[in-house]
């Protein structure tokens, strides 16, 4: 997909208003550059940000960057797919999966 893909980039500074404060259900990828499974999950990110697109946010945050957020979320292992819902993590899913599932978890948000 090319650069105007729907996902939002996470960082410190966007967290906050783009996530915990968003009315609408967000999806967040935790993912690193060097992560293989990290790279199969990311075709799937792009296309439920555009499948959900004014329904649900999605967002990637990249731990190498953005480690402390990682830490505080508890990610241990990548990819890691945090479910937002009011500002509270409601499910995880951990390593891949396909996109219906993931689907499936945001249409029950």
């Amino acid at each position: 997909m090319s650069n105007n893909s729907t996902y939002i980039k996470l960082t410190e500074d966007n967290f906050e208003s783009e996530v915990l404060a968003s009315s609408a259900p967000v999806l967040v990828d935790f993912w690193a550059a060097w992560c293989g499974p990290c790279r199969i999950v990311n075709p799937l990110i792009e296309a439920l940000a555009a499948d959900f697109e004014g329904i649900a946010k999605v967002g990637k945050l990249n731990i190498d960057d953005y480690g402390q957020l990682a830490l505080h979320y508890n990610v241990q292992a990548i990819p890691t797919l945090l479910f937002f819902k009011d500002g509270q993590v409601v499910d995880r899913v951990v390593g891949v999966v396909t996109k219906e599932v993931l689907a499936d978890k945001l249409n029950t948000l």
